[in-house]
C-alpha cells in the first residue's frame, strides 16, 4: 500500500473510512485471506447489514466447513502432541488456506501417526499385564511343587490372591481346622489359602468378608514358578524391544513429519479464523457482506488490490465517519489508528493501556515520548547506567529468537530513556555512580564555555564539599516544578481542541480543565512565581495583589462557577437552574474547591520527579562511598569492583523499575486526566496473526 509507510508527527489520529463489500461467494475466502494477511479492515456492526436477508443456506455450509476445519486441525495437534513437536498457535507468515494437496497430505499423516500410537498403546498395556504377571509369578517361588498339580487335586481348594496381614490372625481363627493359610511372599500380602473341597464355599465366603483380592494365575502357567519366571521375563524383553522400534519411528516421524505438521496445523488455524468470520457475517447463497473501516490513505490503493483479486466482482461502497448513522447516533464509536514514526510510536502502549484516545481528538502520544524520555532521565541521571538502558533497547530491538526478543516492543523507550540518563548523567557528572569520571573533561568545557571551571555542571546532593547547596537543591525542585505546569497546561490545551473538535463548547469554556480553568491555573502560576521571586530578591520585585490579579483570578472562577448557567441561557435551555438555585449554588462552590485543591496537587505532585532525582543521586553516592572504603582493603581492587557490580545491578533494575512507574504515574494521573475523560475503540483490523502489527 502506497500510504502504508507514510510516517512522521501527527497531532490527529488517521483519518478513517468505513467500506462496505458486497463479494460472491466465490471469491469470499480469497478476499478474507487477503484481509487476514495484510491487517487492513477493522470489521464492524453496518446498517446496510441488515437490508441483505440471510436465508441461512451459506450459514449451514459454513457450519459443515468449519467442523470439518476443526476436526482436521484437531488430528494434526493430537499427532503433534504425540511426537512431541510444538506447535504454532496461530497462521504463520506464508500460511495458506488448506486445499486437496493439505487435506491428502492430512490424511496421510495423520493416518501414519495414529497407526503408530495405536500400537504403542496396545503394547504398553501388554507390557503392563505381563509386568503384573511377572510380579504375581514371583510370589510362586515359595512352592515346592507346581501349582498346576496342586490346583488339580479333587480334594483340595486352592485360592491365591492379596490379603492384608492384619487379617491373618483373625482368618485363621475363623477357619480354624477348615483350611490352611501359606504367606507366599516376605510382606505377607500375598497368600495361598488351601481347604477341602467340602470347606470351599467357607473359605470363600471368609475370604471374602477379609476383602480378599484373588490374583489371576497367568495363562500358560506350567512347570515348577523359576520356569514361569524365565517366560515372562522373555516375552516382557520381546515388548520391550518392541517399544524401543517404535521410539525410533517416532523419531523418524519428527524429523520427516514435522515441518509439514506445523505449515499444516498454521493453515488449518487460518481456516479455521476463516471460517469463524464468515459464520458471523451476513450471507445468503451466493454473497458475503463484509463491511468495516480502513484508513482513508490506503482505500484507493485497497479497492485496486480486490479488484484485482477478484477480477472486478466486488462491488464497494465508502463513507466518511459522519456519514454513518450508527456513529451519527452514538452507536458505534469510529475506531482510532495512530501513525507515527518509530520514535514516537515506541510509546503508543503507554497511550493505548490507559485507552484510545476518541477518533477526531488529538494523539497525546507525542508528548507522552517527549515527556516520558525528559522525566526518566530527571529522575535517572547516570551515564553508565543510561549506557546500559541504551544498549539493553538495541540489543532487544534485533533480538528475533531468545529471552531479549520478548522484549522488542520496548526497544525504542529503552534507548530513549538511555540517551536521557546519559545526557543527565554528564550534567551530574555520574558514570556507573562514579562522581570523578567527568571532572576533568566538565572542569576543561566550563572553563572554556565560561571561564569559570566546575567539577559538574548540576550537584544534587547538598554537600558543600561537592560544590552543592540546599539553595542549587531548591532551585532543582522548582525546575521539576516547572516541567510539571507545563506538562499539566498540555493536557489542558489537548483538552480545550479536543472539546471544540467534539461540538462540546460548554467543557471547552467553562469547566475546570477547559478555557477558564486554564485561565485560572496560569493566573495562579504567574502569582506564584511573583511571590518567589519577591522572596529571593525583594529587592527587585515586592510582592502584593491588586486589583488586576484579583480581577484575573476571579473571572475564570466566575467562568467556572456561572458556566452552566450561561451556557443555558445562551442554547436556550429551560429552566436555567435545572436543579434549583441551591443545588446550583453548592455545585459552583464545591468545582471552585475542587479546581483549587487539584491544580495545587497535579503542580506538586511533580516534586517527586526532584525527590527520586536526589535518592538516585544518594544511592549512587553511597555506592561510590563504599568504593572509596574498601579500595585501601588488600583485596581492595576485587571489593570494590563486585562492589560497583552490584550497586549498579541493583539501581538499574529496582530504581530504573520504580521510576518508569513514577513516571507512567505523572503520565496518567497529571496528563490524561486532563482530557481522557471519554476513551474511543483501538484499531483492531482482522488478521490471522495477532502478534502482528
Amino acid at each position: 500500500m502506497s500510504g502504508s509507510n507514510t510516517r512522521g508527527i501527527m497531532l490527529r489520529p488517521q483519518k478513517m473510512k468505513q467500506l462496505e463489500l458486497t463479494v460472491l461467494s466465490r471469491d469470499v475466502d480469497k478476499v478474507i485471506e487477503y484481509l487476514g494477511q495484510k491487517g487492513i479492515m477493522h470489521f464492524s456492526e453496518s446498517e446496510a447489514a441488515a437490508e441483505i436477508p440471510e436465508t441461512g443456506s451459506a450459514s449451514a455450509l459454513d457450519a459443515a466447513a468449519h467442523k470439518h476445519t476443526q476436526e482436521n486441525l484437531d488430528k494434526l495437534q493430537t499427532a503433534a502432541a504425540y511426537l512431541s513437536l510444538p506447535v504454532p498457535l496461530e497462521p504463520e507468515e506464508n500460511s495458506n488456506l488448506p486445499g486437496e494437496t493439505e487435506e491428502a497430505l492430512t490424511l496421510t499423516i495423520t493416518a501414519a501417526v495414529s497407526s503408530l500410537s495405536r500400537q504403542e498403546n496396545e503394547e504398553n498395556q501388554e507390557k503392563q499385564k505381563i509386568e503384573e504377571a511377572l510380579n504375581e509369578a514371583k510370589a510362586f517361588a515359595n512352592l515346592n511343587a507346581p501349582f498346576a498339580d496342586l490346583d488339580q487335586l479333587s480334594y483340595l481348594t486352592l485360592r491365591v490372591g492379596r490379603l492384608d496381614p492384619r487379617y491373618h490372625e483373625e482368618l485363621k481363627e475363623n477357619l480354624a481346622d477348615r483350611a490352611v493359610i501359606i504367606p507366599l511372599d516376605a510382606s505377607g500380602d500375598r497368600v495361598m489359602a488351601a481347604a477341602s473341597r467340602k470347606g470351599r464355599f467357607a473359605l470363600d465366603s471368609e475370604l471374602k468378608r477379609a476383602n480378599f483380592v484373588p490374583i489371576n494365575i497367568p495363562e500358560g502357567f506350567k512347570g515348577v514358578p523359576a520356569e514361569l519366571l524365565t517366560g515372562l521375563t522373555e516375552r516382557l524383553s520381546k515388548v520391550d524391544e518392541i517399544l524401543r522400534d517404535i521410539n525410533n519411528r517416532k523419531v523418524r516421524f519428527r524429523e520427516e513429519y514435522g515441518d509439514n505438521l506445523k505449515s499444516l496445523i498454521a493453515s488449518y488455524l487460518m481456516a479455521g479464523i476463516m471460517e469463524k468470520l464468515k459464520a458471523r457475517v451476513v450471507s445468503t447463497k451466493n454473497v458475503y457482506f463484509l463491511s468495516g473501516w480502513v484508513p482513508a490513505s490506503l482505500v484507493t490503493d485497497f479497492v485496486s488490490e480486490l479488484e484485482k483479486l477478484t477480477e472486478g466482482r466486488v462491488a464497494v461502497r465508502s463513507f466518511n465517519p459522519d456519514e454513518v448513522t450508527s456513529v451519527r447516533e452514538g452507536r458505534e464509536k469510529v475506531p482510532v489508528s495512530l501513525e507515527h514514526g518509530k520514535f514516537v510510536k515506541g510509546f503508543e502502549g503507554v497511550v493505548f493501556s490507559y485507552g484510545a484516545p476518541l477518533y477526531g481528538t488529538i494523539d497525546p502520544t507525542v508528548f507522552v515520548a517527549i515527556f516520558f524520555t525528559i522525566l526518566f532521565g530527571i529522575m535517572f541521571g547516570d551515564f553508565g547506567q543510561g549506557l546500559v538502558l541504551f544498549l539493553l533497547g538495541i540489543l532487544t530491538g534485533k533480538a528475533e529468537k531468545g529471552f531479549f526478543s520478548k522484549f522488542k516492543k520496548f526497544s525504542v523507550p529503552l534507548m530513549a530513556v538511555g540517551v536521557s540518563s546519559m545526557i543527565m548523567g554528564l550534567l551530574t557528572g555520574s558514570f556507573f555512580t562514579n562522581e570523578d569520571f567527568f571532572v576533568v573533561p566538565t572542569r576543561a568545557i566550563t572553563e572554556f564555555l565560561t571561564g569559570n571551571p566546575v567539577d559538574r555542571i548540576l550537584t544534587l546532593i547538598p554537600l558543600p564539599e561537592k560544590g552543592g547547596s540546599v539553595v542549587k537543591l531548591f532551585y532543582f525542585f522548582g525546575f521539576t516544578i516547572g516541567v510539571g505546569v507545563i506538562l499539566n497546561s498540555a493536557g489542558l490545551i489537548v483538552n480545550i481542541v479536543n472539546q471544540f473538535s467534539l461540538k462540546e463548547y460548554e467543557k471547552a469554556l467553562f469547566s475546570k480543565t477547559g478555557l477558564a480553568g486554564t485561565l485560572f491555573f496560569w493566573y495562579a502560576i504567574f502569582l506564584a512565581i511573583r511571590l518567589i521571586i519577591s522572596v529571593v530578591n525583594p529587592e527587585a520585585h515586592t510582592f502584593s495583589m491588586g486589583i488586576p490579579d484579583i480581577i484575573g483570578l476571579a473571572l475564570p472562577a466566575a467562568g467556572i462557577f456561572l458556566g452552566p448557567l450561561v451556557w443555558r441561557l445562551v442554547s436556550g435551555k429551560r429552566p436555567v437552574f435545572a436543579d434549583g438555585l441551591m443545588v446550583f449554588v453548592m455545585e459552583g462552590f464545591v468545582e471552585i474547591l475542587e479546581t483549587i485543591s487539584t491544580y495545587v496537587s497535579n503542580t506538586v505532585s511533580f516534586l517527586r520527579v526532584g525527590a527520586f532525582a536526589l535518592s538516585h543521586a544518594v544511592l549512587s553516592f553511597i555506592v561510590f562511598r563504599f568504593v572509596e572504603e574498601v579500595s585501601v582493603l588488600s583485596a581492595g581492587t576485587a571489593l570494590s569492583l563486585l562492589i560497583i557490580i552490584f550497586g549498579n545491578t541493583v539501581i538499574i533494575l529496582l530504581e530504573g523499575m520504580i521510576v518508569a512507574i513514577q513516571v507512567v504515574r505523572l503520565q496518567y494521573y497529571e496528563f490524561f486526566s486532563k482530557f481522557f475523560t471519554e476513551t474511543g475503540v483501538e484499531f483492531n483490523p482482522f488478521r490471522f496473526r495477532k502478534g502482528v502489527s
